[in-house]
């Protein structure tokens, strides 16, 4: 199921205030970090607010757009970002995985940590509710994931 471009262009502005309002509003989340990218056409900061999991101090983020997505093409052309994560705000060197079966790795973590939301979130992209690692890596192939280590 392709998600319209409308989605996407709303998702960006409500991006920006979730990034511009990070923390202020109450205390910062544990699945929700800002993401901080430099514009490989402007040089400019951007922001994106993400959802992430830490494993052994990696920080990993999923994009729903492959490496399609700005902040993911921005990665691309360079990956020193900044991250902040709650109350850590750190410098960090980021790495694009695109192999499906590291992602489905990914993805089952994540839905072992958070089997509601994120199954739900899968499901309205297309993945089946009974699934299996076969449909995870077909659901995959066209996501990307980003692991960011600290510098």
């Amino acid at each position: 199921m392709k998600i319209p471009d409308f989605i996407w262009r709303l998702m960006r502005v409500m991006n920006r205030r979730v990034a511009s309002n990070y923390g202020k509003v109450g205390p910062s989340t544990s699945l929700v970090l800002v993401l901080t990218t430099t514009g490989r056409k402007s040089g400019l900061p951007r922001q994106t607010p993400l959802q992430y999991q830490e494993v052994d101090g990696v920080y990993y983020v999923g994009s729903a757009r492959g490496i399609q997505a700005d902040w993911c093409r921005n990665i691309l052309a360079n990956p020193c970002v900044e991250v902040q994560a709650g109350q850590e705000h750190f410098v960090g060197q980021a790495e694009v995985i695109s192999d499906p079966a590291k992602i489905a790795d990914f993805f089952q973590l994540r839905l072992e940590r958070n089997p509601r939301m994120i199954g739900m979130i899968m499901r309205a992209e297309g993945l089946p509710r009974k699934h299996t690692r076969a449909d995870l890596e077909k659901f995959a192939a066209n996501k990307a994931v980003v692991a960011i280590v600290r510098r």
